[in-house]
């Protein structure tokens, strides 16, 4: 038995030989969790209003805190420094300005934070400063540094509130070194979560006695979603804790945007552990309500709800306080940057090649100077239409910070790369009638659908259906896994030798291993990826392109008709009806 279940069982003997007068502490917690920029209620990719945001949230927050009945505390469970035009404006554009979303934060009252990947990924230059000009707490206890062992960022943090005393204990998903090059992460390493909680639940217990435990960990809760369902390392392994480190009374969690609410009972303890999480941008929040007994020292209650932002109203304090930051964003988006005399759209790159992932090999080319480029689509509803192209469209296009990559690849890996990549985005067709895409099925035969989307649910997620650019192939549908591509001879028309090396350009997600193309599906360890590398750029691909359009001005996306899928004719009736059963009848 832990200290504080011991403490807590001592002193409940004690209130039923001598009772007291029941003293309850109402304490309500709100978390966050991978809002990605969301900050207004506005798409300043699409430039539209949104039902979600976190004016919206802070109008939730400031209703709360008006309840003289409970104390409010304000949890952020990381990646909130990527995935909109706001967060990268302050990150790159203007760097020598406070960040707006440490204002914002401020502005708010965030009592305690985690880091989420999508936080280490803009470079330690923005994390670093970012952390500097927040004033609540930034965890991570699994970041840790190198030259001496000590996190990089502080593991917890307690709070004394009307004499309890919480403790919350942050970790972040060890899976960023599959995703991130070394250069955003330099100087640290990312322990096990685990044994990370393990580690520091002792200290906690030890050191500050908390009357509860609350876990912030920026990872999911499914083993099974980063493709391993290995415990250690895992990237969502926040479940995995709750159930195996005693201790803690809640667990928040977040990365994987499913929007979670149950509970889990621990293994050595056998007590109940609520896991709790929001979805993405904004959108659903978790709140947690308990009442804690201050002369049974136990948690009497504990309710726990997801919270949708869009049934409350920008708060217009919020709002009037950031218009000057609005305003400037606003303006830069809508920069022009050239024009387009085609329009490309996403949904076409699911189902062969399109202009739309064609131009970023095309540019990828360009930059490099590179004989072959991998790319895939990383937006599934994106359209940019013909003529004037604005900053904002970019992020359409392309919806990363990822950098530019030149590797040294072998003919049969390059092979081997897009096999895995047909592998999981393609369904092995017997006949015309046959499904094209590789859909998930349930265990009537039916095709899954998202609760979230409401759409068919794919087993592959489709920012890795990686195509090439530079070589002449075609993948064949008809055949197994691993027996679809055959590749002809490089674009030039010279032979395609599987046993020469190449120069192919890529992002920098990929490079370093991201989806598993490289690793799981050439075979290279992770460690040996470096040292395929021969170049990266200094800044992140998004910026190069605007930078590349902004010198062409004139821009027609090209098709270059370098592969194709077989048998055309099953392919063509199969991608009609895979593309209805997708997007309906959108065009």
């Amino acid at each position: 038995m832990n200290l504080r279940f011991f403490r807590r069982f001592v002193l409940s003997v004690l209130f039923v030989a001598f009772p007291l007068f029941a003293q309850q502490v109402h304490i309500k917690i709100i978390e966050t969790t991978d809002t990605h920029g969301a900050i207004f209620p506005y798409d300043f990719t699409n430039l539209k209003p949104l039902k979600h945001s976190l004016a919206q949230i802070y109008a939730y927050v400031k209703e709360q805190r008006k309840d003289a009945s409970q104390s409010v505390l304000l949890f952020s469970n990381g990646d909130i420094l990527q995935g909109t035009p706001v967060v990268y404006y302050y990150n790159f554009e203007v760097p020598q300005k406070p960040h707006l979303y440490a204002k914002v934060m401020n502005f708010m009252k965030y009592d305690v934070g985690t880091v989420g990947n999508h936080d280490i990924e803009p470079g330690h230059d923005v994390y670093d400063r970012f952390r500097k000009e927040i004033h609540f707490p930034w965890l991570a206890a699994n970041a840790v540094r190198e030259d001496n062992g000590e996190p990089y960022f502080q593991p917890y943090q307690t709070f004394n509130v009307k004499g309890v005393k919480i403790a919350v204990l942050g970790l972040i998903t060890p899976g960023i070194p599959n995703w991130l090059p070394k250069i955003l992460w330099s100087g640290m390493f990312f322990d096990d979560m685990v044994n990370a909680a393990k580690k520091w639940v002792k200290i906690i217990e030890e050191k500050e006695k908390p009357d509860i435990l609350i876990g912030l960990f920026h990872a999911g809760v499914d083993l099974n979603y980063g493709g391993s369902s290995e415990v250690y390392m895992n990237e969502n392994a926040s479940q995995a804790v709750a159930e195996e480190v005693p201790g803690f009374d809640l667990v928040f969690v977040g990365h994987d945007h499913h929007g979670w609410n149950y509970k889990v009972a621990n293994e050595t303890t056998k007590d109940s552990v609520a896991i709790l999480g929001g979805t993405s941008s904004a959108r659903v929040f978790g709140v947690a309500d308990f009442y804690y007994n201050l002369s049974r020292h136990n948690l009497d209650s504990l309710n726990t709800e997801l919270v949708d932002s869009k049934n409350y109203k920008p708060d217009s304090v919020f709002m009037q306080t950031f218009k000057p930051q609005f305003d400037s964003v606003k303006n830069y988006v809508e920069q022009p940057l050239g024009t387009f005399t085609k329009s490309v759209d996403s949904r076409n790159a699911l189902f062969g090649e399109s202009e739309f992932v064609d131009l970023v090999h095309f540019v990828q080319l360009k930059l490099t100077g590179a004989q072959i480029s991998f790319a895939a689509p990383l937006s599934m509803h994106a359209k940019i239409d013909s003529g004037e192209i604005i900053v904002g469209d970019m992020f359409k296009l392309y919806h990363y910070e990822n950098y530019l990559y030149t590797m040294r690849l072998k003919g049969s890996e390059i092979k081997k790369a897009l096999e895995y990549a047909a592998a999981m985005w393609f369904n092995q067709m017997k006949s015309e009638d046959d499904r094209l895409l590789n859909f998930e099925y349930d265990k009537n035969g039916k095709i899954k659908y998202s609760e979230r989307y409401h759409s068919p649910v794919l087993k592959g997620r489709f920012y890795n259906f990686e195509t090439a650019a530079g070589i002449n192939y075609q993948i064949d549908v008809t055949k197994p896994a691993g027996e679809r591509v055959e590749i002809f001879s490089l674009s030039d028309g010279t032979p395609f030798d599987t046993t020469a090396f190449y120069t192919v350009a890529l992002n920098s997600y990929r490079g370093n291993g991201g989806g598993g193309h490289l690793t799981k599906g050439v075979g290279i360890p992770k460690n040996e990826l470096s040292k395929r590398l021969i170049k990266s750029s200094k800044r992140d691909f998004r910026f190069l392109m605007m930078k590349w359009i902004e010198k062409q001005q004139t821009i027609t996306p090209p098709f270059f008709g370098n592969w194709k899928i077989v048998p055309e004719k099953w392919v063509e009736k199969a991608a009609k009806r895979d593309y209805e059963l997708m997007f309906g009848n959108e065009k």
